[in-house]
């Protein structure tokens, strides 16, 4: 007969030889990697972007197990099953299933720009998956502001084609600078655009190209109702927007207007990377978001 400190003590080792959550996870479409202990955030970066632009968010706020995702093909990682087909939707499956076989309990999810939708994305199509959502700057619709209001599906398909093929097909030079010219606009501090520039550079042409497409194509407006727990949305209004921040803001209403709980709020003085450009009043945000305040 085993005594009870006995088992103990066999739950203790067995627990301390068990991988860390991410070890043996496998996929060819995302990568993931472990920080801190407590309850579990995933947060996922946007287009073509690094996990390294939640290590601020990451430092500020301990207390917790944080998840971030390496999408395939971005920032420098192997193309993988990225490089074929849609990417979008098949990443959010991938998160997903990240999510349940890891064994994780509803954890937060926080996700910057597409990572804003893919948080959606699996909030929505997996309500089981997520406790509550964050979006840091990103609709769920862009093509909305791609395209004038009533415009059919096949219209802003036809804008966001004609847009992937403009990436795919500049130069090397027309790429470095739209890709310069693009991070001035989405970080107002001028020292903290080196690392989005770079991460951009060094995603692959195709993936970034089609994911854009996609990001631009993709509705979640029906979906949003799916949606278990709270979700917070941040915005601001880019220097180049051709919206007022009151129009922005009526925007950001009618198209979250199927959300049950949703709380949106417009950062100040901040560009698309918020992180970056108030990163006190954004950590103060998700703290807030993460304690359900």
């Amino acid at each position: 007969m085993i005594r009870p400190f006995l088992v103990l003590l066999l739950l203790l080792f067995s627990s301390a030889l068990a991988p860390p959550a991410g070890a043996a996870f496998k996929s060819d479409r995302i990568s993931v990697s472990v920080r801190g202990s407590g309850p579990d955030v995933v947060l996922i970066p946007g287009l073509s972007s690094s996990p390294e632009v939640w290590e601020g968010t990451v430092e500020a706020i301990p207390g917790y197990r944080y998840h971030l995702i390496q999408v395939a093909g971005f920032a420098g990682a192997p193309v993988g099953a990225n490089a074929e087909g849609p990417v979008v939707a098949p990443v959010a499956e991938e998160i997903a299933r990240y999510i349940t076989e890891s064994g994780l309990d509803r954890p937060a999810l926080i996700g910057h720009s597409l990572g804003g939708l893919w948080a959606m994305m699996v909030a929505a199509r997996h309500p089981e998956t997520a406790s509550r959502v964050m979006v840091v700057d990103m609709l769920p619709y862009l093509g909305a502001l791609y395209a004038p209001p009533g415009t059919p599906p096949e219209g802003v398909q036809a804008i966001a084609a004609q847009i992937r093929e403009g990436l795919l097909k500049s130069s090397d030079a027309d790429r470095k600078a739209r890709i310069e010219a693009t991070i001035a606009t989405m970080v107002r501090e001028e020292g903290m655009r080196a690392r989005p520039v770079a991460h951009s550079l060094a995603s692959d042409r195709a993936v970034s190209a089609q994911a854009m497409y996609e990001l631009i194509v993709t509705d979640l407006r029906p979906e949003l109702p799916a949606i278990q727990g709270p979700l917070t949305v941040l915005w601001v209004r880019a220097p180049n927007s051709p919206l007022t921040e009151e129009q922005l803001a009526g925007a950001y209403r009618a198209l979250y207007a199927t959300a049950p709980a949703v709380t949106l709020t417009r950062i100040p003085d901040a560009y698309h990377f918020i992180m970056f450009d108030q990163p006190g009043t954004f950590q103060r945000e998700v703290r807030a978001f993460l304690k359900g305040e």
